[in-house]
């Protein structure tokens, strides 16, 4: 029988989509076999400016001089965990039947990891 998403497992859902954040922040800086920015004009770049007004601040991505995506912008870094911890959130309380089938993976998880803390305890030699 399915069960309903504590609270709590919302909040474990959010750091679990903050380490995703996190992952696709690192994979896009360190996979990226292309630069973003192929072009140095200003009509082609209209939507990755360099200006640092309100709309920029909130949903402005940094590039380098070579117009690849930043690995050590924190601005970039905030925007993927955003992007990531708000979209999962959304999705699990809009999608129905998504938060009940996050909270099992969460709690199998647990279970699973408690089981092999116990086998682990069980199997242990010292020397």
């Amino acid at each position: 029988m399915p069960q309903d998403a504590a609270t709590w497992h919302y909040v474990v859902a959010a750091f679990l989509l903050l380490i995703l954040g996190v992952a696709a922040h690192v994979a896009r800086a360190v996979f990226n076999l292309y630069p973003d920015r192929l072009s140095d004009r200003p009509m082609m770049d209209l939507m990755i400016s360099d200006g640092f007004d309100w709309n920029d601040w909130l949903f402005g991505t940094e590039y380098d001089e070579n117009g690849y995506y930043r690995l050590d912008s924190l601005k970039n870094l905030r925007l993927s965990c955003s992007y990531s911890m708000f979209g999962g959130l959304a999705g699990m309380l809009l999608v129905p039947g998504a938060s009940a089938s996050v909270a099992q993976v969460i709690d199998d998880g647990l279970l699973s990891l408690y089981e092999l803390w116990l086998y682990r305890w069980e199997n242990l030699r010292l020397l």
